[in-house]
């Protein structure tokens, strides 16, 4: 739960392809596109009408990429979003085959010299990907509850990190007062099927500057439309610098709410 990836557009040594994923490319060109902070790491392969990507996550790293191909099954009935090709495991890392989308991420460099226009595409990306995906067909989760009852109980084993570890915001709290702060959840203000990870990186844009489709989708699921927002304005800081906050909020059609973004900031900062 990290708020920046690391694009890295060296092309790698074969030899520095992880085992399945080399099997996948099958000799093909494999590009390294992205890497995140916790070792994931997500490859171009191929050209033309053979191309795809594949998610590479380590088993360390506790993300489910079986669970993020069954959210983009079901989500790319509604929205564009990468269709699953194929996903797998062993015991070292799970992985993930997707066809492409047209667009690029709204951090690659164009768009960081163009904040005004990415900005305005996240937020109208996030409202339609709100408006679009049915709420009482939806059969994945994201509630505050449920996330606060995860984060106690790993807290309880010692597993959860104080949040100002990530976020230096909130290195005056320690996890007990973190965990307080969360327990209890604001009224949902609409309830939305929410992306869960609407950092800018996670919307694609066309080449005319509209959003193009939506990745990452591993934590979608049904909760209040600010657990979103609130990670979508904040990510805009880390991004593309301060002052970005109101011009996302007016393309998605909502006024501010203070209160709800500090709580779903500091629950999304404790973690899944």
């Amino acid at each position: 739960m990290t708020p920046l990836g690391l694009p890295v557009p060296q092309i790698p040594e074969s030899a520095m392809l992880p085992e399945p994923v080399a099997a996948i490319a099958s000799g093909r060109l494999a590009s390294l596109v992205w890497e995140n902070e916790i070792g994931g790491l997500t490859f171009e392969i191929g050209s033309g009408a053979d191309r795809c990507f594949v998610k590479w996550s380590p088993r360390a790293a506790g993300i489910d990429l079986a669970a993020e191909a069954a959210r983009m099954a079901w989500a790319g009935a509604y929205i564009p979003v990468p269709r699953v090709l194929a996903h797998g495991a062993d015991d070292a890392a799970m992985w993930l085959v997707t066809a492409p989308l047209p667009g690029s991420n709204a951090v690659q460099d164009r768009w960081l010299a163009e904040p005004a226009t990415a900005v305005r595409a996240i937020g109208e990306g996030l409202r339609a990907m709100h408006d679009r995906l049915p709420v009482a067909a939806c059969p994945f989760s994201w509630a505050a509850s449920d996330r606060v009852e995860w984060a106690v109980q790993a807290a309880e084993i010692g597993q959860l990190l104080p949040p100002g570890q990530s976020h230096e915001c909130y290195q005056h709290l320690t996890v007990a007062q973190a965990l307080e702060l969360v327990a209890d959840p604001p009224p949902a203000d609409r309830l939305v099927v929410c992306h869960g990870d609407a950092c800018a990186p996670n919307t694609l844009l066309a080449d005319d500057g509209r959003w193009s489709g939506h990745v990452d989708l591993g934590a979608l699921g049904v909760a209040d439309r600010w657990a979103d927002l609130a990670v979508a304005t904040w990510s805009t800081e880390w991004n593309y610098g301060p002052g970005w906050t109101d011009a996302l909020l007016d393309a998605y059609g909502v006024a501010p709410d203070p209160d709800r973004t500090g709580y779903y900031r500091l629950l999304w900062a404790l973690g899944p």
